[in-house]
């Protein structure tokens, strides 16, 4: 396609958002609210899976066992269980250690009443979700006195992790699709308000696509315009957000930086372009079609 038929497609668009302020307005603002609770939602949804994935990593069964356990048995079998990444055994000497490392007092008491901790197996899963079904096959092994996990906070964090993009997945789907039969309204009320135009093209033997074009063009503005909207808003208030929250919780893996906002907002403006194009496809295509 030439660039004059370009240009004139482009100024058709222009002056069919100009004609239909309303409808127009109307539309920038549903699809800017639908990029900015999207880019919200995939923004959290980032920095809840780091901070699960940090989780993950820590979590780990403690197996105790009795003083009569057979320790590399038993090593030897967890070792093979499903759900079980690496396992170690560590004799009770080394956790004594471990404990008086942190806990400097430790030795003292040991020094009175003997050596307090038993031989313990640890055990990492390779799933998270799997942790309380290894500590169960775990705590029924002969030998085994008892189990602890600190994976509990983990579950939780899954389950809340779950429930939010459900949540967040149907809220943008709706959201979505209201962008969407926003964007067929406006562009069938431009088509409309340019019928008489529309109607002289065809008799002069103008082809489908030639008179669809710039309401292709109407709706990718359209889904453009919101994602530069949306992303002026949300952009810099993730910014400070995702500062302050690093400073006051160092530990938290957030995502930080303007490169990966900068990544985000250029896939909520290919998103927006797509739904735009989409919409103005689908409105004039079922216009032309009742003309015909």
């Amino acid at each position: 396609m030439k660039l004059d038929v370009w240009r004139s497609h482009l100024h058709a668009a222009w002056l069919s958002m100009r004609a239909n302020v309303t409808a127009t307005l109307s539309t920038l603002t549903t699809i800017t609210l639908t990029l900015l609770i999207l880019g919200a939602v995939l923004l959290v949804n980032t920095n809840l899976n780091r901070t699960l994935s940090g989780l993950e990593r820590q979590a780990e069964v403690a197996a105790f066992l009795t003083p009569d356990a057979d320790g590399a048995a038993l090593l030897g079998h967890v070792q093979s269980m499903t759900g079980v990444s690496s396992a170690e055994l560590i004799p009770k000497d080394q956790v004594l250690a471990e404990m008086t490392r942190d806990y400097p007092y430790t030795q003292q008491a040991a020094a009175l009443a003997g050596n307090p901790f038993p031989d313990t197996l640890r055990m990492r899963v390779a799933d998270v979700e799997q942790t309380r079904v290894v500590a169960a096959a775990a705590g029924m092994l002969q030998g085994v006195e008892s189990v602890e996990y600190g994976a509990g906070y983990v579950d939780q964090a899954a389950r809340t992790l779950a429930t939010l993009r459900t949540v967040g997945t149907l809220l943008v789907g709706l959201l979505l699709g209201g962008t969407l039969l926003s964007i067929l309204n406006a562009v069938q009320i431009s088509m409309y308000a340019r019928r008489s135009e529309i109607n002289v093209m065809r008799m002069l033997g103008a082809t489908r696509s030639f008179i669809q074009w710039p309401y292709l063009i109407e709706g990718v503005l359209l889904g453009l315009g919101g994602a530069a909207l949306a992303g002026l808003v949300l952009l810099p208030v993730a910014a400070e957000l995702t500062r302050r929250a690093a400073e006051l919780v160092p530990a938290l893996p957030l995502a930080q930086g303007w490169g990966h906002l900068l990544t985000l907002w250029l896939g909520l403006a290919a998103l927006g372009a797509i739904v735009g194009l989409l919409g103005g496809w689908l409105a004039s295509g079922r216009y032309l079609q009742e003309l015909e």
